[in-house]
């Protein structure tokens, strides 16, 4: 018979960790656990004990994971081993059952590493804008045209991801009229952006 143990293995769905560690950065420590049915744990601790979690839309899952598949999961070599300055230790780790692997860098000169990494930096920089937008709104009101301001670009640059994060602080804003109309106005436009996204680019 098929232990419990065993069963849960086989049916355990694969999961990316990434990890980068580079001090004197902002911020120094990342590390990004993503499911395989989108659920992400962002930290930027290791002994953190209360991650911001979240979720991603499939499409974006089955782009990354289609990206670590190409990467045969991790197997093999990823750092280039050019001479080149040190941009924070990466770690990508495939975890599905009992098959593991993991592969630190520096910097890699493979396209396929290079695409999977931008979209964990994303999923950094969306929440170093969610953390930033929740510290303005409750501590600093006159930060916060300059922290939306920063918002609306990276959402204009399509670095934003998972960004239903952001309405219970952008609708605190467009209720409140504490705020300067200019600030409510433009988490509305944010608002109204994220519910209306702009069709993607179309692929080279």
């Amino acid at each position: 018979m098929i232990s419990f143990a065993l069963l849960l293995a086989l049916s355990a769905d694969p999961s990316i960790v990434y990890t980068k560690s580079f001090p004197g950065s902002t911020p120094p420590y990342v590390e990004v656990n993503l499911e395989r049915d989108g659920a992400v744990i962002y930290k930027e601790k290791e002994d953190d004990d209360q991650p911001v979690k979240f979720s991603l839309k499939q499409e974006e899952v089955d782009a990354i994971f289609a990206l670590a598949d190409k990467l045969e999961h991790f197997k093999n070599p990823l750092e280039s081993g050019l001479p080149v300055a040190r941009m924070g230790e990466k770690t990508l780790r495939w975890v599905n059952a009992s098959e593991k692997y993991e592969q630190k860098y520096n910097y890699s000169t493979s396209e396929d590493v290079k695409s999977l990494q931008d979209w964990f930096e994303k999923i950094t920089e969306t929440e170093m804008h969610l953390f930033n937008l929740e510290r303005t709104v409750r501590f600093d009101k006159l930060g916060v045209n300059k922290t939306l301001l920063q918002l609306e670009t990276s959402w204009d640059r399509r670095r934003l991801l998972a960004v239903n994060q952001f309405e219970p602080w952008l609708n605190r804003v467009v209720k409140n009229e504490s705020f300067l109309n200019l600030d409510r106005d433009r988490a509305q436009k944010l608002l109204d952006s994220f519910k209306n996204p702009p069709p993607a680019p179309p692929k080279p």
